[in-house]
């Protein structure tokens, strides 16, 4: 079965409003290379971005922020490596016993042919990046993204004119991220690496060759020149999470500074609320409410 489309319309466009104001909130449950999860929603429809936490940490950090009872319609999966994927058969399971019934995990065909059998779940629908489809009233909006596997996609998530997304592992900005980053009210994004640090550090040179490369992860100055670009196409940015920091090659507090001196040098420093995503432990709801 195919997902509910949302037609032709342009996924920059701002959809529909209601008659009444609904809030969308963000939780990145976990992020880096040990395990990435995000919950995007509102009070009655929720779809978790990525799940490369064991099912018991998704649940139970969803708990630990007043979440516990939120609903998880769908899961996207943005692509095969197990940090992004290595719960999703377990998490299928739970699911079904939990609703009652099969919630679908909408990847791409290379994603699911890449994905592991151990972590490959039974309730899978194939999407296309660059084609939007709907989750009950939330939109989602697949687009490509360069990584070093099969068919990597980033996320959107709209709601009523309202958009929030992750965008992680990539290996080079390019104008179509530019482009959704630009929309977005709630960003994840990715802070990686600083290039020092990776260049001077521990990893053998063929894996430093691969962080960097184009298939590989953002630097924190990568992240914060595309985050630059994305400000001058739009200023509707409310809260930013720097994402998949390497505990080897990064510091919160590097990763920090790098986007605070983008954010002043747009005079975005006081309207832009700036968090660094952590691997242990989950991140306060970020809500932002659309206009109705």
């Amino acid at each position: 079965m195919r997902p509910e489309r949302f037609g032709e319309r342009d996924p920059g466009e701002r959809l529909t409003l209601p008659m009444f104001r609904r809030d969308l909130s963000v939780v990145v449950l976990g992020s880096g290379s040990k395990g990435n999860a995000t919950w995007v929603g509102d009070h009655t429809t929720g779809v978790l971005i990525d799940c490369g936490l064991s099912t018991k940490q998704v649940l139970k950090r969803l708990d630990a922020v007043g979440l516990g009872h939120a609903p998880i319609d769908a899961v996207l999966v943005t692509h095969e490596h197990s940090d992004h994927v290595g719960g999703a058969r377990v998490l299928c399971n739970r699911l079904r016993k939990r609703e009652g019934r099969a919630v679908p995990f909408y990847m791409t065909a290379g994603t699911l042919r890449g994905t592991h059998p151990r972590s490959r779940p039974d309730a899978v629908e194939e999407i296309v990046p660059g084609e939007p489809f709907r989750v009950r009233h939330l939109a989602i909006d697949p687009f490509s993204i360069p990584h070093d596997v099969r068919d990597p996609v980033a996320f959107r998530v709209g709601l009523d004119g309202m958009w929030a997304g992750v965008l992680t592992d990539l290996g080079r900005p390019t104008a179509l991220v530019r482009r959704k980053l630009a929309t977005l009210a709630v960003a994840v994004l990715e802070f990686n690496h600083d290039t020092d640090r990776l260049l001077d550090g521990p990893y053998p040179w063929p894996l430093k060759q691969r962080i960097r490369s184009a298939h590989g992860h953002l630097s924190n100055d990568q992240a914060a020149t595309l985050l630059s670009e994305a400000l001058r196409e739009g200023r509707h940015l409310r809260h930013i999470v720097l994402a998949h920091l390497s505990e080897e090659n990064n510091t919160p507090d590097l990763a920090m500074a790098r986007c605070r001196q983008t954010l002043t040098e747009h005079d975005m420093a006081g309207q832009v609320q700036v968090a660094v995503a952590e691997q242990a432990t989950p991140l306060s709801p970020m809500t932002v409410s659309t206009t109705g």
